[in-house]
């Protein structure tokens, strides 16, 4: 009798009826299927030491019972792994730093440092250059040294062109400006005429004045005439103006590029321009206009002022130097408090207009605290030989000290474009 064969006999007995060889049975849940049992393949039973558990059985043993955590281990270990594992949670992370450890810190970036290109900005890479002076003993010196000495800009030069930059200032629109006073011969249409020119000369955009005055206005006598046509033409060819080209036929334009649209000068078919003609004008020139001034007459009963008053985002009150004119000028803000106009009252702008070479014995800075007390801005505007005149006016004739104040006018009537 030959002797048994213990080299393939399986640690389970193959069950009856099947004719598999017994070295070929694979152990349950794809254990190794060579013969032998690891000690690590079957977890110790409760209470059994694992070196007595891992014991092979023979063929007249009963097998050890299988915990079910072993089937639901081996399970979960033959699912695919992800190809990238979760992260812990940052705070799990920091807990399982070792300590001592450095965190990696964000990359600084400058304060040119936009991009990629950072370095390659304009500020960081262009040396400051000193801008040139514009007036006095530095430009004498910069222009004889040949432009090799540059002394840099005075006071003076730098608050001018700060103040440039104030009058330059962006606008959304159409502002509507209403020039007043309530007394003649304070210089209103003179103070339209250069305040409007300050405007045209300075920014890109376009800039008309409307002579509003129902007793033959004098606006049009301020810049060169270049046509006879009035606002009442405009009025009457309203539908086929259709491009700035078509309602340019109708203005003058003086060498600051402010254009004008005179008042009918007859006065008995001026005293018919009423309300309705002049919300149409007005509704006309904002389509073509970013700044449209309005000089208007003397007296705020005529037909007109309601409509100018309701339209106005600025008004610009005109008063002189005297006793009177101010007086006039403080009873036209009592007006306008008392019908309903405070809002527009503190927007306002007030002009003290000195049209006499010698102011007299009025203390123009007292005149300037009573109104700075009730309105947005103050200006003062000294007298000026070219604006005596009376006729066509050129910013280039007037004096340095008459063309900076009228810069400090125009810096704070467009102060008020941010609020529009």
């Amino acid at each position: 009798m030959s002797e048994p064969n213990h080299e393939a006999t399986s640690a389970y007995p193959a069950p009856a009826g099947d004719n598999t060889d017994i070295g070929d049975i694979d152990d349950f849940d794809d254990a190794p299927s060579d013969g032998r049992t690891d000690s690590h393949e079957f977890p110790a039973t409760h209470g059994q030491h694992p070196a007595v558990a891992a014991q092979p059985v023979g063929h007249d043993e009963v097998p050890p019972v299988v915990p079910e955590a072993y089937h639901r281990q081996h399970a979960a270990a033959r699912q695919p792994m992800p190809a990238y594992p979760p992260q812990a949670p940052v705070d799990q992370q920091q807990r399982m730093m070792p300590i001592g450890h450095q965190y990696p810190q964000q990359p600084h970036r400058g304060r040119h440092a936009a991009g990629p290109n950072g370095d390659l900005a304009s500020a960081h890479l262009i040396r400051p250059v000193k801008r040139r002076p514009q007036s006095g003993w530095r430009k004498a010196v910069y222009q004889a040294s040949g432009h090799l000495i540059n002394p840099g800009e005075s006071p003076e030069d730098r608050r001018k062109r700060e103040l440039i930059m104030r009058v330059n200032q962006p606008l959304r629109g159409c502002y509507k400006i209403a020039m007043l006073s309530l007394k003649g011969g304070v210089g209103k249409t003179t103070t339209t005429t250069t305040l409007g020119s300050t405007f045209s000369s300075l920014r890109g955009d376009r800039v008309v004045a409307v002579d509003a005055n129902p007793d033959r206005g004098t606006l049009s006598q301020k810049i060169p005439m270049e046509t006879t046509a009035t606002v009442r033409h405009l009025l009457r060819d309203a539908d086929r103006i259709t491009r700035y080209s078509d309602i340019r036929a109708y203005t003058s334009q003086g060498p600051s590029r402010l254009e004008i649209l005179a008042s009918e000068q007859d006065p008995a078919v001026s005293e018919a321009f009423s309300e309705n003609d002049y919300r149409r004008a007005v509704d006309l020139l904002e389509h073509f206009y970013n700044i449209v001034l309005t000089d208007c007459g003397t007296g705020l009963m005529h037909s007109a002022m309601k409509g100018v008053l309701e339209l106005a985002d600025s008004l610009v009150l005109v008063s002189s130097g005297s006793v009177d004119g101010a007086r006039s000028a403080s009873a036209t803000l009592d007006w306008l408090d008392a019908h309903g106009y405070g809002e527009l009252v503190k927007r306002s702008v007030a002009v003290i207009n000195s049209v006499r070479p010698r102011a007299g014995s009025v203390d123009l800075d007292k005149l300037e605290a009573h109104f700075a007390a009730r309105v947005r801005a103050v200006c003062q505007i000294p007298f000026d030989p070219h604006l005596e005149e009376g006729a066509e006016i050129e910013l280039d004739r007037l004096q340095e000290a008459t063309r900076t104040k009228l810069l400090e006018l125009g810096a704070a009537v467009a102060d008020g474009f941010a609020g529009q």
